[in-house]
C-alpha cells in the first residue's frame, strides 16, 4: 500500500465528471487500499479517486465508526435538509463553511470486487456520501455554497495567503507520500 498524493483546487482532475469504473481486479483493490491508507494519514473522512488523481467513480469513508469504500454510487436523497454544518475538504486545505445537505441518503454501488453494496446514513455519513459523490460529478463544497459564504470562500481561494497554504499543506503532505499508484486511470492533467 502507498500513500498517495492529494490534488488541490486548480486540479483540473477535481472539476472533471468522474468515469464509471468497469474492470474490477487487483488494480481496483490496490486503489482502494491506497485510497484508506491515504485517508487515515491525513485523518480524512472520506476520500474520492479523483482527489488522488484517478478519474473513476471510486469513494472511501470513515466516519463515527462506519468505514468502507463504494464504487460507482448512486445516491438516494431524503426530501428534507439537516442542519447547515462546516465542511472542509482534503482538496481545499485550511477553509471550512457551512454547507446545506440533505439529512438522510441511500447509497447503492459495488464493492472493489464487484459485489453490491448498499449503505444508509444519516448526519455526518449522509453528509460524507454527498460530499464525496460531488467529487466524482467534478463538484467541491464550496460549489454549493451561497451568499456570504461563498463570497467568503472564493475570495479566500482567490487570496495569495490561500496559495501558501496549499502550498505549506502539500509540502507537509509529500513527507508521508509514498510510490504513487501508477498510471491505471490517471489524469494527465496537473
Amino acid at each position: 500500500m502507498a500513500i498517495l498524493t492529494i490534488r488541490i483546487i486548480g486540479d483540473p482532475v477535481l472539476r472533471t465528471p468522474a468515469e464509471e469504473v468497469t474492470e474490477f481486479g487487483p488494480e481496483l483493490a490496490k486503489l482502494v487500499a491506497d485510497m484508506e491508507e491515504t485517508m487515515e494519514d491525513v485523518e480524512g473522512a472520506g476520500l474520492a479517486a479523483p482527489q488522488v488523481g484517478v478519474s473513476l467513480r471510486v469513494f472511501t469513508y470513515r466516519i463515527d465508526g462506519a468505514a468502507g469504500h463504494i464504487v460507482n454510487p448512486v445516491l438516494e436523497l431524503s426530501e428534507d435538509r439537516q442542519e447547515d454544518q462546516v465542511e472542509g475538504c482534503l482538496s481545499i486545505p485550511g477553509l471550512g463553511y457551512p454547507v446545506p445537505r440533505y439529512r438522510w441518503t441511500r447509497v447503492t454501488g459495488q464493492d472493489k470486487d464487484g459485489n453490491p453494496v448498499t449503505v444508509e446514513g444519516e448526519g455526518m455519513l449522509a453528509r460524507c456520501f454527498q460530499h464525496e459523490t460531488d467529487h466524482l460529478d467534478g463538484i467541491l463544497y464550496i460549489d454549493r455554497l451561497e451568499g456570504e459564504d461563498r463570497k467568503a470562500a472564493l475570495r479566500a481561494i482567490r487570496m495569495a495567503d490561500y496559495d501558501s497554504i496549499a502550498e505549506r499543506t502539500v509540502t507537509q503532505r509529500a513527507q508521508s507520500v509514498g510510490s504513487s499508484f501508477g498510471t491505471f486511470g490517471q489524469s494527465t492533467g496537473a
